[in-house]
């Protein structure tokens, strides 16, 4: 595959075991995760986790909700290792834009990964300030699209012409629900793609045939069968 897979996950155990895996280029983080994986000082986890992976990409996201802290928190982020990429929402929690943030920040050669983006005129909008030669990724929420009933990959398409207009862009598939959507992605011409690790490991058996993958299906149900004692009284 030529698209890039990034671990979607902010458990330190997932972050250190997987490292070294050859089919993950990168990882990603979200206040939202890390929650979920019980972290309560930021600082002390990503300082922990870069002392892991210092090679690979990892994005970790500002988490207020005031532009000047927001900056102050992306300069200190940023810091920490020049493998790390800052997350910074297309707008605060007030649909306040955020590309003013994103122009002045990437004027100081932060590297930015500009997230929680689900429109084209996002895309667009962010791609207007994206001018500088200094590396950013436009994470679109593909997956959260599709959970509306509304199909992400016209989107994609679309947002990968504008990607395509500034060569320091790449462009992330972002809130994967299949593996499958590591496919779609690819072949809209994606650059990244943030999956869980449930995930990862059913990538690692595309290319399995059906026939045989479809014996091993009826197997297990019969050996579950078993297991459970299950019987009728014919």
């Amino acid at each position: 595959m030529s698209i890039q897979i990034f671990l979607d996950t902010s458990d330190k155990d997932q972050i250190t075991t997987e490292s070294s895996n050859p089919l993950i280029k990168g990882f990603t983080t979200n206040p939202s995760l890390m929650r979920k994986a019980g972290v309560v000082d930021y600082k002390t986890f990503c300082k922990e986790v870069l002392a892991v992976i210092n090679d690979k990409p990892i994005s970790f996201e500002v988490f207020s909700d005031d532009f000047s802290v927001m900056e102050k928190q992306a300069r200190e982020i940023a810091s920490w290792g020049k493998n790390v990429y800052v997350k910074i929402p297309i707008t605060n929690s007030k649909a306040e834009s955020s590309c003013l943030l994103i122009k002045e920040l990437l004027s100081n050669k932060i590297k930015l990964n500009i997230t929680a983006v689900y429109t084209i005129e996002q895309v667009k909008e962010a791609s207007l300030v994206l001018k500088s030669e200094t590396p950013a990724i436009i994470s679109v929420f593909a997956g959260r699209i599709a959970d509306t009933g509304t199909d992400p990959k016209p989107i994609m398409a679309e947002a990968r012409k504008v990607c395509n207009t500034r060569p320091n862009v790449q462009l992330l598939w972002a809130s994967t629900r299949e593996a499958f959507n590591v496919v779609e992605a690819e072949s809209l011409g994606c650059d990244i793609i943030t999956i869980p690790l449930d995930l990862v490991k059913k990538i690692q058996s595309f290319g399995r045939d059906l026939s045989l993958l479809s014996l091993e299906t009826v197997q297990t149900f019969v050996r579950d069968a078993k297991l459970s004692g299950f019987f009728l009284d014919l």
